[in-house]
């Protein structure tokens, strides 16, 4: 175990050329990022999970009722042993064979048990009362977190002049407003990885662990080669669209219509300066170009301009998703209202509409609605957003 940690702890990977551990070692003068430290966002992460709890119980849910958003879910399928056993076992989605042999043994017609099926999976699918807690809770966690980011930030030399983040790097000391800034984002990712498995699951469950683990690296990476600098721009960058995202989440759910679209298309416009413009212009000049002038290359160096880079053409991709769902929904708007966050035929994924209003245009096959995550309209760009380093997403 000794020599795991010596090799994984290599100080040539991770710091500069003739910098040591030991130069690193807290002070009576100085306070460096210390590793130890993230142990810090376990239990933080667990009291940011408690807090969500009081936050839905006490605050949202009750916002959401007075919203008039009703606390029922999807109606719920009849009990059917047979259907029930193909469901569990077999197929959520059957194939006209299997429904005609299932339609001649139970004696039903093949709409009823296509309706059945549309039914049993939208039991799984968390009610609108649940997703628009979870979205206000992550508006509320989002806006806060943004809002410190800026308030932090701009006392900060390095966001008027980002060469400031490698003159005197790694010795650049760790103050407390960056230490707590650092840690409760962590602790944020922790705890949306630990809820994961105790929210009801979803159909984008594996992309959503994926991108709190690869946010989660991304932080504590940055923390433990003293990046931190670099890092509070890149997370405030990146809340910035998240907290118009869920906005627009929570508009949709209550059926505001033209404030869910005006929230859609400043999310949008943000979403795309940002992370087009701003991150590769800014922060990516810094840690590519300037970094190299002032500090100049080394192992972990090269592995965090990798990840940025790879993060880029996420967001390339992201923008290409979230403008085609824009263009849909305008071009669908031609002819009546449009939701540009449940636009329909979408390549991503297939999403049943719990809706008895659409059998009347069911014949033998299934109707598809279809949305970016997987699981509703209303979160239609949140799997496109969170699939990455994103709000995610850092």
């Amino acid at each position: 175990m000794a020599g795991i940690l010596a090799w994984f702890w290599n100080e040539r990977f991770w710091l500069p050329h003739n910098v040591t551990w030991a130069d690193l070692k807290n002070t009576e003068e100085a306070t460096f990022p210390q590793a130890e430290d993230l142990y810090l966002a376990f239990p933080l992460a667990f009291c940011i999970f408690m807090i969500r709890l009081v936050f839905e119980r006490f605050i949202a849910k009750p916002c959401a009722m007075g919203l008039k958003i009703q606390a029922n879910g999807p109606q719920k399928a009849q009990h059917n042993a047979i259907l029930e056993k193909v469901f569990t076992a077999i197929t959520k989605h059957p194939d006209e064979k299997r429904l005609e042999g299932l339609s001649k043994q139970l004696d039903w017609d093949v709409r009823s048990i296509q309706r059945w099926f549309r039914q049993r999976r939208n039991q799984e699918k968390p009610s609108t009362l649940t997703r628009f807690c979870e979205s206000m809770w992550r508006f509320a966690f989002y806006l806060y977190i943004f809002t410190y980011g800026v308030r932090f930030l701009k006392k900060t030399p390095w966001l008027w002049n980002t060469r400031q983040c490698w003159y005197n790097y790694p010795y650049q000391p760790l103050t407390a407003d960056l230490h707590y800034y650092y840690i409760v984002e962590l602790s944020f990712y922790w705890s949306l990885m630990f809820s994961q498995f105790t929210d009801i699951k979803r159909k984008d469950f594996g992309i959503m662990f994926l991108h709190h683990l690869a946010t989660i690296s991304l932080i504590t990476f940055s923390y433990v080669n003293n990046m931190v600098r670099v890092g509070t721009l890149v997370m405030c960058l990146h809340d910035a669209a998240d907290v118009l995202l869920e906005a627009a989440k929570m508009a949709s759910y209550t059926k505001c219509q033209k404030l869910c679209d005006l929230l859609f298309v400043m999310f949008t416009l943000v979403f795309i300066i940002a992370r087009l413009g701003v991150y590769p212009l800014w922060i990516l000049n810094t840690t590519l170009f300037e970094s190299w002038e002032i500090v100049g290359p080394y192992p972990s160096w090269w592995v965090f301009n990798f990840l940025l880079l790879l993060l880029q053409v996420l967001h390339i991709f992201w923008s290409y998703l979230i403008t085609r769902i824009a263009f849909r929904a305008v071009s669908k708007g031609k002819a009546g209202k449009w939701n540009p966050l449940h636009v329909s035929k979408d390549d991503r994924s297939d999403v049943e509409s719990s809706s008895d209003d659409e059998d009347s245009g069911l014949h033998a096959k299934n109707i598809h609605s279809t949305t970016s995550n997987g699981t509703t309209g209303a979160n239609s760009t949140n799997g496109y957003l969170s699939s990455g380093l994103c709000s995610e997403e850092h």
